[in-house]
């Protein structure tokens, strides 16, 4: 079975890794399913299969790392990068078949019968988020005006047991929205839940206005996506998909949202958002809930890799010679952003620091480094800054500039903005910032020299010897 069809089949290649831990103590949704998942982040995903007062199981941190993600698009992590860019430009449209062969149509459940809470284990991860909150929800819907699609997560409170408040930011569904609130019309709104890691991934895509993420899903899957039109409403999604909430964003209402944890690690305020009606639930028969804990590598790595690569392509505009980008976990994979170039002209880097404030907003601290440097390890990139870097003629400063509203360093957004411009002077001395090598040293076996400690010891046991 192909490994990224469906969340199913994903689990079943993660279980056959050694990748996948099944929790099978009774565990409760509210802090514990979040905690052991942080426990677990970065080595291997959660799987609960004994949620308290539900038969439903969770499934949590399905892909937690960079080479997790790679796998599931079967390349190596240095072509993460090249590879989204190659799925923005080369989208393939889905694939419509009908109900009854779409699995995540097994089951309807329709108007008062809808109860999310009675239905689906959705957990609290945070000692002060305000309740239950889907976070792993795939929001689909379509432009009022061009009938195009858009994909995305926000972040989901129930408040009720058909009502959600959500998070909306001013980007695709929010002008969709604003397009239909302004004839005073709800906006259908689709939540899919339970989807494999690259369709995740796709939906984090910075496309331009009009652009299906989910062809962005087959583009990187090498297939079209097979999709399935709503049962109550005009919006396609993934055939495959665990669950289904078939919805409307209500025109004009506005209620309490928040706190939340989010990515920064810190709480999203609380505020009156929008609302969502749930008016219809689809699920595949014995359905899986997946969740996605806040500030997790899962989830700072699905906000970092479509970003990378949206804004490689905006820095190769500006200097061609770029070679790669990297939004660090320590920058919460926004904030923070690395650059490999290959410098011809000074000033580039400065150019290309200035792009990338320009490519999103969320970039707060920027460091351009030279092509001999590996921009994936920190390490180097720290001695790149202590021994390149000179702030009087290398620091770029931006001050009241527009950055993450969930940065609470800032004014509601407002802030400062710092270039590292860490690359070698073209006019510097011959050997003056050339790195010192050891000739033949790539080529030994690390492994073959760790052992001998163990199959020469008693050659040279009697040296450990003290004497008197």
């Amino acid at each position: 079975m192909q490994k990224n069809k469906s969340l199913r089949s994903w689990l079943g290649h993660l279980k056959e890794l050694n990748q996948l831990a099944v929790v099978d103590k009774k565990v409760s949704l509210e802090f514990e399913i979040a905690g052991i998942v942080k426990k677990l982040d970065g080595t291997k995903a959660a799987y609960f299969p004994n949620v308290k007062g539900y038969q439903i199981p969770v499934v949590a941190g399905t892909a937690t790392t960079r080479r997790q993600f790679a796998d599931a698009l079967d390349i190596t992590e240095t072509q993460l990068n090249e590879k989204f860019l190659d799925a923005l430009e080369h989208p393939i449209p889905c694939k419509e078949i009908p109900s009854e062969a779409a699995p995540v149509h097994e089951n309807v459940i329709l108007g008062e019968a809808v109860d999310l809470l009675k239905y689906f284990p959705i957990p609290i991860h945070h000692e002060k988020d305000s309740g239950n909150y889907i976070s792993a929800g795939l929001s689909i819907a379509k432009d009022p005006i061009s009938g195009s699609q858009n994909v995305s997560i926000h972040r989901l409170q129930v408040s009720g047991k058909n009502k959600l408040g959500a998070l909306i930011l001013p980007r695709h569904l929010y002008s969709f929205y604003k397009e239909a609130e302004e004839k005073g019309q709800p906006l259908n709104v689709a939540i899919v839940i339970g989807v494999d890691p690259v369709t995740i991934l796709a939906s984090q895509a910075i496309a331009p206005l009009g652009q299906d993420e989910m062809e962005i899903t087959g583009a990187l899957k090498g297939r079209p996506e097979p999709v399935v039109k709503c049962k109550t409403i005009d919006v396609l999604v993934p055939a495959h998909a665990e669950i289904v909430l078939e919805g409307r964003i209500l025109p004009i209402v506005r209620e309490p949202e928040g706190p939340f944890g989010e990515f920064p690690k810190y709480y999203g305020p609380r505020s009156d958002k929008e609302v969502i009606e749930i008016t219809a639930i689809t699920h595949r028969n014995n359905p899986i809930y997946q969740t996605i804990v806040a500030a997790s590598y899962e989830h700072l790595l699905l906000g970092g890799i479509p970003r990378e690569a949206s804004l490689l392509q905006a820095l190769r505009n500006t200097v061609p010679t770029v070679k790669d980008v990297h939004l660090t976990l320590g920058g919460t994979c926004r904030y923070h952003l690395v650059v490999q170039m290959k410098k011809r002209n000074e000033g580039e880097a400065k150019n290309v620091i200035l792009a990338a404030f320009a490519g999103h907003y969320d970039v707060k601290h920027v460091v351009v480094v030279d092509d001999d440097v590996d921009i994936y390890n920190l390490e180097e990139v720290e001695w790149a800054i202590a021994t390149r870097f000179q702030a009087e003629k290398d620091l770029v400063v931006i001050n009241g500039a527009l950055g993450s509203k969930l940065d609470p360093s800032t004014d509601n957004g407002v802030g400062s903005k710092l270039g590292f411009d860490c690359t070698v002077p073209l006019n510097s001395e011959p050997m003056e910032f050339e790195k010192i090598q050891i000739p033949g040293m790539k080529g030994l076996d690390t492994e073959y020299y760790r052992n001998q400690d163990v199959r020469s010891i008693e050659v040279v046991s009697e040296h450990f010897i003290e004497r008197d």
